[in-house]
């Protein structure tokens, strides 16, 4: 059983259970907040090992001594008191309606707004782009690398997807992964770390989650529906820090992979520092927001 905490009535739900979402539930929840978060019921994660999303394939997951668990709504007052995060497979987010949560936090990703609204919540916070502060939500948190990464915006949007992933510096020659390093100076990788699917069909991994590839050798394939089979390979050496789960149909272009340059197989299963930047964001607003309640002038200036 949980302890006395001044948050005990409060709930907040997490729209999504990916990793950066996932980042925002472990800050909360180590905070001693009540937190429940929704899913698809074939959730398209990448980075299984440190998102919460994959206790909907697993029924339970653990991501750095914290474990979600698989649950319906009627189960959430048990896994909570278990000290655990219940995630709900709920696509069309009927758990609102059903959990009446204080908070809401879109953490959906989707780069555009997928339903979410001031009426959601006594108090609605979104990630990254696609939500405008005092329009579809009470704050924004932004999730492009920079020196905004992780801010509270509370008036206006977070800055446009630049449809580009955060740069990774390559290890120089000799250094890193593979004994050969990537046979170079340092260098930064970005678009060609996030694997797409080149055809339609399923993904066969060939490799885990972990698990060094060399550049050029075969982490997966994709199997066609016809029967036919395309097969991956690294666009360059390092550690698969994500694959998407076997269960998932592809579409051209989906992303079903990450390669890390950094040869760290530890990295693929802690916590990146972007998502703890978010957790931190959205951890700063709700706090804001909870202990401004009583206070008129804050809840005035923020429009609650």
């Amino acid at each position: 059983m949980r302890d006395e905490h001044p948050f005990e009535d409060l709930l907040v739900l997490i729209k999504g259970a990916g990793d950066l979402a996932t980042g925002v539930a472990w800050r909360l929840h180590r905070s001693g907040i009540p937190v429940v978060m929704t899913e698809l019921p074939l959730p398209l994660t990448v980075r299984r090992a440190v998102a919460f999303a994959q206790a909907v394939y697993d029924e339970e997951h653990e991501v750095e001594d914290v474990t979600a668990r698989k649950a319906l709504a009627a189960d959430v007052p048990d896994v909570l008191d278990a000290g655990e995060v219940p995630v709900l497979v709920d696509e069309e987010m009927e758990a609102i309606d059903e959990l009446a949560p204080s908070v809401v936090v879109d953490a959906v990703v989707a780069k555009v707004n997928t339903g979410t609204t001031l009426e959601c919540a006594e108090f609605v916070a979104a990630l990254g782009p696609g939500f405008e502060a005092g329009v579809d939500c009470h704050a924004v948190i932004e999730t492009n690398r920079g020196p905004n990464l992780g801010r509270a915006i509370w008036e206006g949007a977070a800055e446009d997807d630049t449809g580009t992933p955060g740069a990774i510096r390559t290890p120089p020659t000799g250094q890193g992964s593979g004994e050969g390093g990537n046979g170079g100076p340092a260098e930064d990788v970005a678009a060609e770390r996030v694997l797409r699917a080149p055809v339609a069909g399923r993904f066969q991994p060939l490799a885990c989650i972990g698990d060094h590839v060399e550049k050029g050798s075969p982490y997966g394939a994709v199997v066609q529906p016809t029967g036919g089979e395309t097969t991956l390979l690294a666009p360059f050496s390092g550690v698969l820090r994500g694959l998407i789960h076997e269960s998932v149909s592809l579409e051209p272009g989906l992303k079903i992979g990450d390669i890390d340059p950094r040869g760290e197989p530890a990295h693929a299963f802690r916590i990146s520092d972007k998502s703890l930047a978010v957790g931190g964001g959205v951890l700063e607003a709700f706090l804001h927001w909870h202990f401004g309640r009583s206070d008129d002038s804050v809840t005035e200036e923020l429009g609650f």
